[in-house]
């Protein structure tokens, strides 16, 4: 996966398509990514200790990797990722469009 947790990207495909959000948490054996505000289902929840009140509440659900694209923090623009090597031997993320580093 190209895109890490607190990562700003942008949706491409389904109903928030156009929306951008900070990524929440990743499921890498899924594939899949929960970015803030995206995604929002409402969800039947019981009262237990944790949620003193029951009732329906929103929550937001993961949406596949395939449909994010990452916005580059340097151009501002949804980008697709390279990878590039720094002179100490470190492999840093890249932007396809401006070549600025990710990281």
């Amino acid at each position: 996966m190209n895109v890490r947790k607190g990562d700003l990207v942008k949706v491409i495909a389904g109903r928030d398509k156009g929306k951008e959000g900070r990524i929440v948490r990743s499921v890498p054996k899924e594939e899949r990514v929960v970015v803030e505000k995206i995604n929002l289902v409402k969800r039947h929840q019981k009262p237990t200790p944790e949620f003193m009140q029951g009732g329906i509440i929103t929550k937001e659900a993961p949406i596949h990797v395939s449909n994010v694209m990452l916005v580059c923090p340097s151009c501002k623009k949804a980008t697709r990722v390279a990878h590039k090597f720094l002179d100490n031997g470190k492999k840093v993320r890249a932007c396809k469009k401006c070549g600025a580093s990710i990281e």
